[in-house]
């Protein structure tokens, strides 16, 4: 019996009343009864607005410019070959530690140049596609994801400065560590489930007879001289940075908006509407769950949640949250270690893993994708954890 004879709905077609409508409704209408009630529903819009403003003027411009730079620096990178040369050395160790082929040091560094979907674009290119087996394909959702605005990230934190003057470089390498191992982990459960669905044998589907260069031996590059090529890897990286500093903005200013208002708790002086007010309820379902968040990820309060909770929706909003914690004493080098690791982990995958399997054409596998994610950015979290606190034992 097929799908119309059972009289099932085409895929993306639903009834246009049905549980779901009020299922949302209940939990729409009662997050801003939950916040209204408390912060009085003037005060809760104002803060809403206001809070959204200030994110936008203070931390998407500030984000948008280290993409700027970032952009600029890995468009000359690749310019000149210095990401052929890194694919060249990673190579070696990518099978061994990953279980994918060479090819995938390649997707690795373009992410974490970039973002997360910047390796459809190598996974839709038959020369890179040759390198993979069927099973192998879709695990590049995890490790492109687990490397997605690691640049970004890893600046961003290597600028902030505590209140003390205290450096946080050393804590955003180690971030990077505890990043490389939650990749490790989520992609090597990835391929061990896509293994038992496809095989390991079957080759990778070769989408037409284009024969387009070989990454591994030749690169493309702009035409024109050194210093043509430089300018306009310069400018052309630029300009990426700005896309993605302008992609940011819907992330940041809406769950950032949120998540801070759930964060932060009532001023002194009552609520005004001004931004950054909250109704604290992230601390404390922190605080009840300290007992298991302290041993393994040593946040040092329980604001410090809010990071990687926004980090599963959005890695530029995680990152505008660090700033407000560290300025009020919320949030250490331990700590910037850790949201390294999980926002650089994770970095959105919520919202975007679902197209890039789609992409793959991997749909039916996108829940343990997400699964397997999830359980690599938890443990990159508490390997960052244990490795700073290690690193400060010692030094």
């Amino acid at each position: 019996m097929n799908r119309k004879q059972k009289g099932a709905l085409p895929d993306g077609v639903r009834k246009a009343v049905d549980a779901e409508v009020f299922i949302f409704l209940a939990l729409f209408l009662g997050l801003f009864a939950l916040c209204g009630v408390k912060m009085g529903m003037a005060n809760m819009l104002n803060t809403m607005m206001n809070t959204a403003y200030e994110l936008l003027m203070d931390t998407v411009f500030y984000i948008m410019a280290i993409a700027v730079l970032a952009g600029a620096i890995s468009a000359l990178f690749s310019e000149f070959g210095v990401i052929s040369l890194v694919n060249k050395l990673l190579s070696p160790l990518i099978y061994p530690i990953y279980g994918l082929p060479g090819a995938s040091s390649v997707g690795i560094v373009t992410t974490y140049l970039s973002d997360n979907p910047a390796i459809l674009t190598l996974a839709h290119d038959n020369t890179f596609r040759r390198y993979f087996k069927q099973y192998q394909l879709p695990a590049l959702t995890n490790i492109g994801t687990s490397f997605g605005m690691g640049l970004i990230i890893t600046t961003f934190m290597i600028s902030l400065k505590s209140p003390a003057g205290e450096s946080f470089g050393m804590a955003a390498l180690v971030g990077n560590a505890g990043a490389v191992i939650g990749s490790i982990v989520s992609t090597r459960l990835m391929l061990r489930h896509t293994a038992k669905v496809y095989g390991k044998d079957t080759p990778c589907e070769i989408t037409c007879n284009q024969e387009p260069i070989d990454p591994a031996r030749f690169r493309v590059v702009r035409k024109g001289g050194a210093g043509t090529r430089l300018m306009d890897a310069l400018l052309t990286g630029g300009k990426n940075g700005v896309e993605m500093g302008m992609a940011i903005i819907p992330g940041v200013l809406i769950i950032c908006t949120l998540v801070l208002m759930l964060t932060n708790g009532m001023p002194e002086n009552g609520y005004t509407g001004a931004a950054y007010e909250g109704i604290g309820l992230l601390p404390w379902i922190g605080e009840k769950l300290n007992f298991i968040i302290s041993p393994l990820f040593g946040f040092s309060s329980p604001e410090a949640v809010a990071v990687p909770i926004t980090a599963l929706g959005a890695a530029g909003a995680s990152i505008g949250i660090v700033e407000k914690l560290i300025a009020a004493g919320q949030a250490n080098a331990h700590d910037i270690a850790v949201f390294t690791a999980m926002c650089m982990c994770w970095s959105g995958y919520l919202s975007t893993h679902v197209a890039m399997m789609d992409s793959l054409n991997c749909r039916s596998l996108t829940g343990k994708a997400i699964i397997y994610h999830t359980i690599g950015g938890l443990c990159a979290g508490v390997c960052a954890n244990w490795l700073y606190t290690l690193i400060s034992l010692i030094f």
